[in-house]
């Protein structure tokens, strides 16, 4: 009975811990979890992990290549986690940058990435950040796996962009912080690739009845 009441105790405070913990920001998480606290790994790996997995994923199309990043991005948290510095951004933005990191580098060995030639700089563009997205101009019905093609064709700098912003939701300033550049750099490569993806998508914008508001949505869901 003993043994018994001593078990169910440390299960109690065991969950105890783990709902105290669910309130905890990510970088609280990050520092106990660097210290030896496992149930904050857990937590953050279970908060974290679905948006790693599906950036992966829309920018790869690769599900095994998605399962792989993602494993080796919270493998390399358990390792060097204590070099994420606060100061320059928050953990979710510094683990999609690990993210892009090992998914870039298996494109440049897989040679997965396509690669289009196009004149374009990246000036900033203050002035586009408005704009509507061609994203949001196709039909439920026929946007998902026609958007998923058009941005697994886009150059890597601009598909990047694409899945951050438009599919991740993530702002500008995140997005910058996670590409290592400026935000009119940002908004300019968003403004090249909606044109390209408006070039691609324009035979089934053409074909489209109505306009639906869920399309940005439905485009989310091909991961």
């Amino acid at each position: 009975m003993t043994a018994g009441r001593i078990t169910m105790t440390a299960v109690l405070k065991s969950e105890q811990r783990m709902k105290a913990n669910i309130e905890l920001s990510d970088a609280e998480l990050l520092r106990r979890m660097m210290a030896g606290d496992e149930e904050s790994f857990t937590l953050l790996y279970k908060r974290r992990h679905p948006s790693i997995y599906r950036f992966a994923l829309q920018m790869s199309g690769s599900q095994q290549l998605a399962e792989d990043v993602t494993h080796d991005v919270f493998l390399f948290l358990m390792k060097d986690g204590r070099v994420f510095d606060p100061s320059r951004g928050s953990v979710s933005s510094f683990l999609f940058g690990v993210a892009r990191n090992y998914v870039l580098r298996r494109f440049r060995g897989d040679q997965m990435a396509v690669q289009f030639a196009d004149g374009e700089d990246d000036e900033p563009f203050d002035h586009m950040a408005n704009e509507p997205s061609p994203l949001e101009d196709l039909t439920k019905a026929e946007m998902i796996e026609n958007v998923r093609r058009a941005v697994l064709s886009l150059p890597e700098r601009y598909r990047e962009v694409v899945v951050l912003c438009e599919l991740q939701e993530l702002s500008y300033g995140e997005t910058a912080e996670i590409l290592g550049c400026a935000i009119g750099t940002v908004r300019s490569r968003l403004h090249r690739a909606r044109g390209l993806l408006l070039a691609k998508l324009r035979p089934s914008r053409e074909q489209a009845e109505s306009v639906s508001s869920a399309v940005v949505e439905s485009a989310r869901c091909f991961a």
